[in-house]
């Protein structure tokens, strides 16, 4: 189905190949995980299966990439479109038209299938998806999870025998990425379907793949084989195969399902003696709440004459890192957009050290709240990376090199020379992370900020937000990464259905 015969891509303006003498095979009816640290190329190699590289992207192609019998030098994107359905990292650059509905039919459109035929798949894609209560939404008042799935689904719709997905579920919520992952399950066994897909979130998805595809990085040989081998000595690995190297296991666990028949003798370890397992090196933020630095009183926000957040009220202390959780579509972006002031609540007031941050100046507000959106790449417009560093410590009027600095400290492997556009979606979150920390705001908000990172990167992020939160920063995250919010939060608050449902000091639930 898929054959990759001495691929090597180099791009215009790099002196080394992102991959080389790549040769691959993937039969049809196999699920295949694309793994590896952040920028090492994994997005490349699956933008080869259907043809954007190097047609879109520009660069030099050396070796053959083929594609059920059709080779992608001679066969671009739009003649490969049957075969091979494809879900970038960004979900929203491929939609096309207004809603959902629309959208999950226009692929077919293309293809020129019978309309009856059409409103068939249309249905079915609601159902498998969960998407029925969306279809007649608009595209653009959808949430980040929301719009993933309804582009998975426009992929799907035109039944390709290959589905290529980028991060598919890293801006779902667990319970939805456990369903559409369960789909995807459903079409590899029943219906044939290739799946390759890439993904940071390991533990959600490893212990279903059938193979594993490790990119180390640097051009680097690429490790080929099945997860329990590939894992064991993958420089990115989840925290269940991290504890089973600690622990020594001769097998690595590949689920939390599989870890507990092999952990008796931990158990024990732990009963006899205080654990020297350690998969985590985190600072405490502080123990001890400082002064209310942002205060939410009544505050209730629409899109039209839909409500999304009704009579909220919140308050937040310096030092805090509340973590902001609920299902995709709950209501978490809108809370932090209204947080900062991008969107005006209809009724209730915000304050940010006691003024509304909508009358502030924006040199002034980057000075008390900063946010990083879900499309991190919002934050960026220079031509390169140096530019907006650069550009960021006028703006903020912060030494020189302070911007590059913190980005160096987050994601080290970002050329100062790439364009934003050309970064993959972790490595253009963690430069506008870099933007927003380094004038070292009084309030940090975060809209999914571990999306597209790696583990070591994550674990850096994680050290410098709780630097900060010592430093009596206040920070908000909102996620769907559990393991984030359990080990940095010092409160959590559950949005449900336009209220919150739990705004505590506990454990997560």
């Amino acid at each position: 189905m898929i054959h990759l015969n001495d691929v090597s891509i180099t791009y215009s303006g790099e002196s080394s190949a992102v991959l080389s003498n790549v040769t691959l095979t993937v039969p049809e009816g196999e699920l295949c995980l694309v793994v590896g640290p952040s920028g090492s190329g994994k997005t490349t190699l699956l933008r080869l299966l259907n043809g954007l590289v190097p047609h879109f992207s520009g660069g030099t192609l050396t070796g053959s990439v083929v594609i059920n019998g059709r080779d992608t030098a001679t066969h671009p994107p739009r003649e490969l479109a049957d075969v091979v359905g494809f879900v970038g990292q960004d979900p929203t650059a491929g939609f096309v038209t207004d809603t959902v509905e629309d959208e999950l039919a226009y692929a077919m459109e293309s293809l020129g299938i019978e309309t009856d035929v059409m409103r068939r798949r249309v249905e079915e894609t609601l159902d498998l998806l969960g998407l029925t209560a969306l279809r007649r939404r608009a595209l653009r008042s959808l949430s980040g999870g929301e719009a993933q799935r309804v582009a998975i689904g426009a992929a799907l719709t035109s039944h390709p025998q290959i589905l290529v997905l980028d991060e598919p579920t890293s801006a779902l919520d667990p319970s939805a990425a456990d369903e559409v992952l369960a789909s995807l399950q459903r079409l590899v066994h029943d219906l044939g379907m290739t799946v390759v897909l890439a993904e940071h979130r390991l533990e959600r998805v490893v212990q279903y793949a059938d193979r594993v595809i490790l990119v180390p990085g640097s051009g680097a040989p690429l490790i080929i084989g099945e997860p329990a081998t590939v894992m064991k000595h993958s420089p990115v690995a989840p925290p269940v195969v991290e504890l089973g190297r600690q622990a020594g296991w001769d097998e690595i666990a590949l689920s939390v399902r599989d870890a507990r028949r092999s952990a008796d003798e931990l158990r024990q370890r732990f009963t006899d003696q205080p654990s020297s397992l350690s998969l985590f090196t985190v600072p405490e933020p502080l123990s001890e709440q400082g002064d209310c630095v942002l205060a939410l009183k009544d505050v209730q926000v629409a899109y039209g004459r839909r409500e999304v957040l009704h009579g909220l009220s919140l308050q937040l202390h310096a030092g805090e890192v509340v973590a902001v959780m609920g299902r995709n579509g709950a209501g978490k972006s809108t809370m932090l957009s209204t947080m900062v002031g991008l969107r005006t609540p209809f009724k209730g007031t915000v304050r940010v050290l006691g003024v509304d941050p909508a009358t502030l100046k924006p040199q002034d507000l980057v000075a008390r709240i900063g946010l990083v959106p879900q499309q991190a790449g919002d934050l960026l417009y220079a031509e390169s990376v140096d530019l907006e560093c650069r550009q960021t410590d006028r703006d903020a009027g912060l030494a020189p090199g302070t911007t590059a600095t913190m980005l160096a400290t987050i994601a080290p492997w970002i050329k100062a020379s790439s364009h934003p556009s050309d970064l993959s979606e972790g490595s253009r979150l963690a430069l506008a992370l870099a933007v927003v920390l380094a004038p070292d705001p009084a309030v940090l908000l975060l809209d999914e900020p571990t999306r597209g990172l790696d583990y070591q990167a994550k674990q850096h992020l994680m050290k410098i937000l709780a630097n900060a939160a010592q430093r009596g920063r206040t920070i908000v995250l909102a996620t769907h990464d559990v393991e984030l919010a359990a080990e940095l939060s010092t409160r959590t608050v559950i949005v449900a259905d336009v209220a919150i449902a739990m705004n505590a000091l506990s454990d997560i639930p």
